[in-house]
């Protein structure tokens, strides 16, 4: 597995098709974070730019490859290898924008509430904003997953799917990352910080089912 992670990492740097979704993310920190914004909500803003970011780079690097190439590895270590290696992949490249993202806020966010009335313990928030971060990176790992090849093969279907099933997630009440988020933006308004454990735990589990389902549907489908 780890040939495979090193070989995924090489072909997307080398691809530069990751600049868009990294470029998208810097913009989307640029325009929200500002230098004494309340800690907690801002850190509940730059964790729900990951979600589309992750989604993004999910696709492209399940689909990075030339068909040829994309035999090859299959041929080699497995079908549902290769896809979980690229699957990785992304994962760890939205983990890698989502540690500065969390580093950055704190670093430069007033810990105090909306109202700069009640003081916010640093670390507390700072923990509750990675987990925050790490919910919507991993529904977007999971909705990227859902959205690509094998389950849609078309781009035509996939990127609109994709975008809607974001969309939602980031909207709607029932979604664990809609209930991380708005954890956030409350304990920003009364100065509590609200550590969304199950949220987390709950999009960890949905991202494991979806990529497993990838997985198995590309060894069906190889």
């Amino acid at each position: 597995m780890t040939a495979l992670l090193r070989y995924q990492a090489a072909l997307l740097l080398g691809s530069h098709r990751a600049l868009p979704p990294v470029i998208l993310y810097a913009a989307w920190l640029a325009v929200g974070v500002q230098i004494g914004n309340p800690l907690l909500a801002t850190l509940g803003y730059a964790a729900g730019g990951l979600l589309p970011a992750a989604a993004w780079l999910t696709r492209i690097c399940v689909t990075n490859e030339p068909p040829a190439a994309r035999d090859c590895a299959a041929a080699a270590a497995g079908p549902e290898r290769a896809h979980l290696a690229a699957v990785l992949t992304a994962a760890g490249t939205t983990l890698l924008l989502a540690l500065p993202g969390v580093a950055l806020v704190t670093l430069l966010s007033e810990p105090r509430s909306n109202d700069h009335q009640v003081a916010v313990p640093v670390l507390p928030a700072a923990v509750a904003g990675l987990l925050t971060a790490l919910a919507c990176l991993l529904m977007g790992v999971a909705i990227g997953a859902l959205s690509s090849r094998p389950v849609l093969r078309s781009a035509a279907w996939g990127i609109p799917v994709s975008l809607t099933a974001a969309v939602l997630l980031l909207a709607l009440s029932p979604s664990p990352v809609n209930a991380a988020l708005s954890g956030m933006v409350t304990g920003s308004v009364s100065g509590t910080v609200h550590t969304p454990w199950l949220p987390a735990a709950a999009t960890a589990l949905l991202a494991a089912a979806a990529t497993a389902a990838a997985c198995a549907l590309t060894a069906r489908r190889s």
